[in-house]
């Protein structure tokens, strides 16, 4: 049997006034999910433990069935696997954003969504001034880049710059054991930054330039057991952003790259199906993550969010879904989200999310039910890697069951 997690990461939300107080769940116009759950189950899970930060590394490795308090060690080193970036035994590897700060507040964390060719061009600008032995600047996707750190400072506290919207930097910078290292080098990239080609193009473009660096997200190494080991599970990760790449790569699952996967809006949905499919064809496992909607969640644009939703429906969801149907093979499909990232705080939280279970091939799609908040009363049911752990090794059912 096959089991596809489907994931559109941060489409949980509240209530919004411009959608009559529904929730972007609740307004977006998503038939194929509705359909799908009113064969199947939508249950409330907790994605994030108590004693951790809701971010997408916590929640990400929850949702795949691993406990966080077991395992996790920083959110920069989870990338580094993603991105193939060894980190030796001594190494920290930490998150490096490129930034758009205004009048001493983070107006935009990811510089406009700056393009990867251009982000990388910045980079190379950043290590060529700031880079030495041991210290090393790493080129990733649009705004998301890596350093890796000899030796490194663990013992502080970073802020990702997502969660700071229009919030004074100098509220939220590191803070702890060498924390003014990591200072340093973010207000020196200002001055690397201020006159770079690629930043004065797009300031002439009316485009957000990146003014700096932002260091967070630091940690070393982490081990996973693998997911055959752990669940029986031979399959792989289909996501634009290395992060979730990671996890699956830290699992032993194999995690291609999909040319045209951006992590937004514009990413290649087609492409990403078809590399799912390609990993069904010899395993039985995928977990298919869609960014879209926690970005446009932090953009604070409720309008952006249900259409990435929608989109995640259209020509992700319904797709596979039509290509499972027809294999006529026994599947599972679970529908899911890593948390909320509601467009009111333009940040995460850890409320309970909603998760569906279908079991197929569901014949006939002919009626509806809700996929939203308020599944269970919105009480969470169980944590999540509860929940999957239980999921895959119930039997399947007979398709269509109330």
């Amino acid at each position: 049997m096959k089991y596809v997690v489907l994931v559109g990461d941060g489409m949980g939300d509240y209530p919004i006034p411009e959608f009559g107080d529904k929730t972007i769940l609740q307004a977006a116009d998503i038939p194929f999910i509705r359909r799908l759950v009113a064969k199947g189950r939508v249950d409330m899970v907790q994605t994030v433990p108590a004693s951790l930060p809701p971010g997408s590394d916590v929640a990400n490795l929850s949702l795949l069935g691993y406990n966080p308090e077991d395992a996790y060690t920083g959110r920069a080193p989870i990338e580094a696997a993603g991105a193939g970036i060894p980190l030796a035994p001594d190494d920290v590897a930490v998150r490096c954003n490129l930034v758009f700060t205004s009048v001493g507040r983070m107006t935009d964390y990811s510089a406009g969504h700056i393009s990867t060719e251009e982000a990388h061009a910045l980079i190379q600008a950043v290590q060529a001034g700031l880079g030495r032995d041991g210290l090393t600047f790493h080129g990733g996707v649009s705004y998301r880049h890596l350093v890796v750190w000899r030796n490194g400072p663990t013992r502080l506290t970073t802020q990702p710059p997502h969660d700071i919207a229009d919030q004074p930097v100098a509220d939220y910078l590191p803070r702890g054991e060498r924390a003014d290292e990591l200072i340093d080098l973010m207000e020196a990239s200002k001055k690397i930054l201020a006159d770079h080609p690629v930043n004065l193009a797009r300031i002439a473009r009316g485009e957000r330039p990146a003014t700096q660096i932002w260091l967070w997200g630091q940690g070393h190494a982490l081990q996973l057991e693998s997911y055959e080991r752990k669940f029986g599970m031979r399959g792989g990760i289909v996501s634009a952003v290395d992060l979730v790449r990671g996890l699956g790569i830290l699992a032993g699952m194999p995690a291609p790259r999909v040319p045209g996967a951006t992590g937004f809006l514009d990413t290649n949905f087609e492409g990403k199906v078809e590399a799912a499919f390609n990993l069904l064809e010899s395993g039985n496992f995928v977990y298919l993550h869609i960014e879209a909607p926690d970005e446009c969640g932090h953009l604070g644009d409720p309008h952006k969010k249900k259409l990435a939703a929608e989109l995640f429906d259209r020509r992700v969801v319904g797709p596979v879904w039509q290509r499972l149907e027809k294999a006529g093979q026994p599947y599972r499909m679970i529908i899911a989200m890593d948390h909320r990232t509601p467009v009111s705080l333009r940040g995460h939280t850890r409320e309970p999310v909603p998760i569906a279970v279908i079991d197929g091939p569901t014949g006939p799609l002919d009626a509806e039910a809700p996929f939203d908040e308020t599944a269970n009363g919105g009480i969470a049911i169980a944590m999540v890697y509860d929940w999957i752990a239980v999921e895959y090794r119930r039997p399947h059912q007979s398709a269509g069951r109330a």
